[in-house]
């Protein structure tokens, strides 16, 4: 089996990036368990790095810094304009460098 026969292969890193950052927000808000919306994030952060990982080393940790600093910085950054229009915010520019970097290729 090769690598495009998998999950993973055929599933963008900017969606997975994208709905890990949106999802985990909307699992621990609505839940209102934070650690079962951390596992969230740290699933599509996996499947993201694996993906990330087809461009080698300093793609894929520069890109899991991104996706990290996007979860942390979202936080005062909803201090500023909203929880939802935050997360929307660094999930889009996670994104964006997710297919500019991964996906285009």
């Amino acid at each position: 089996m090769d690598k495009q026969d998998t999950c993973c292969a055929k599933v963008p890193s900017a969606a997975t990036s994208a709905l890990g950052l949106v999802g985990g927000y909307a699992v621990a808000r609505f839940s209102g368990n934070r650690p079962l919306g951390g596992a969230v994030l740290a699933a599509a952060g996996v499947a993201s790095g694996v993906k990330w990982k087809e461009q080698g080393a300093l793609t894929t940790a520069g890109l899991t810094a991104l996706y990290l600093g996007a979860f942390g910085g979202s936080h005062p950054l909803a201090k500023k304009i909203g929880a939802w229009p935050s997360v929307f915010s660094v999930a889009g520019a996670t994104a964006l460098a997710s297919w500019y970097l991964v996906d285009r290729h």
